[in-house]
């Protein structure tokens, strides 16, 4: 049977960097430290194309995801990231006229949460992963891997919460008093996503419950879905006791993260990015930044 993928291309002999299969959606069983979590995982996996090829051997990729990410349901893997980096690394060895191979995965995970401990329930937030294993000259591949997480909480305006103090204290002299000083007031709320990623060695290992853990930290409140009437107005005071932009909630959040993961090597990169979609507003507003977190530690105060 002619291997048609084999044959050159009829015009436009470009090295291709990346061709391969998206959407593949499939159960990957975790091991967590209490149990074993099996994500609903969405792949893509991809490798480059030589110049000489027409095309890719697509049922390759399908045929690694199937075999590595299928046998999980009796041997959990550690991660979502050291899933892809496998798959990346099987993908170089299947598809021999490639140099590089790229997998990317999200999934959806869930952790017990709740305003009280009486009312606990599982609350989701999203997983995104990846890895690209680059073939080495001699031999062997170098696998760079990354994985990340978002979740959504509020942030309450502190701008319109001091304009709405002085707006307040003109109507009501009594709020003068130093004794109410500290007392939050009414200001407009956003729904908030924060996503935090880091990008990793081969070696460096992070926690994804902890990576949750500090993104609703630099939020002004998480958000739940089950809240009764007291438990709906804990949360509002809770977010207006601590007011913030944008840049309050990527700020909180990158100066947090030397203390929260200090085993990180200072090669480490991350990227972290916030979107507050607003209420009074016509628009939602962003903030985004890129950093080592030898840089971090450096930019820490003393």
């Amino acid at each position: 049977m002619k291997d048609v993928h084999a044959m050159a291309p009829a015009r436009g002999q470009l090295t291709l960097r990346s061709v391969g299969v998206s959407g593949i959606r499939k159960p990957l069983a975790v091991q967590r430290t209490d149990r074993v979590h099996t994500l609903t995982a969405t792949f893509r996996a991809a490798v480059d194309l030589p110049s000489e090829r027409k095309g890719s051997d697509l049922s390759r990729n399908a045929e690694v995801l199937a075999e590595i990410v299928d046998r999980t349901a009796l041997q959990p893997v550690h991660s979502l990231e050291s899933a892809c980096a496998s798959i990346a690394r099987e993908l170089l060895q299947r598809h021999a006229y490639a140099t590089e191979a790229e997998v990317e995965a999200s999934a959806e995970y869930f952790l017990e949460r709740g305003v009280s401990d009486a009312k606990r329930s599982f609350e989701d937030f999203a997983l995104f992963a990846g890895a690209v294993a680059s073939r080495q000259a001699k031999g062997g591949a170098r696998v760079r891997r990354w994985i990340g997480a978002e979740a959504v909480g509020m942030t309450a305006c502190p701008c319109a919460m001091e304009t709405c103090r002085e707006l307040l204290l003109a109507e009501y002299p009594l709020l003068a008093d130093p004794r109410l000083g500290g007392l939050p007031v009414i200001s407009h709320n956003q729904r908030n996503r924060t996503r935090l990623v880091f990008e990793l060695g081969e070696d460096a290992e992070v926690e994804a419950d902890a990576m949750i853990a500090a993104i609703e930290a630099a939020q002004s409140s998480p958000t739940y879905a089950i809240l009764k009437r007291g438990d709906e107005g804990r949360v509002v005071l809770d977010a207006h006791r601590r007011p913030k932009f944008v840049e309050d909630v990527l700020r909180d959040l990158l100066a947090s993260l030397p203390e929260r993961f200090p085993d990180l090597p200072d090669s480490v990169r991350v990227r972290a990015s916030t979107s507050s979609e607003e209420s009074i507003h016509k628009y939602n507003v962003d903030a985004a930044h890129e950093v080592s977190f030898g840089e971090l530690r450096r930019a820490a105060p003393r």
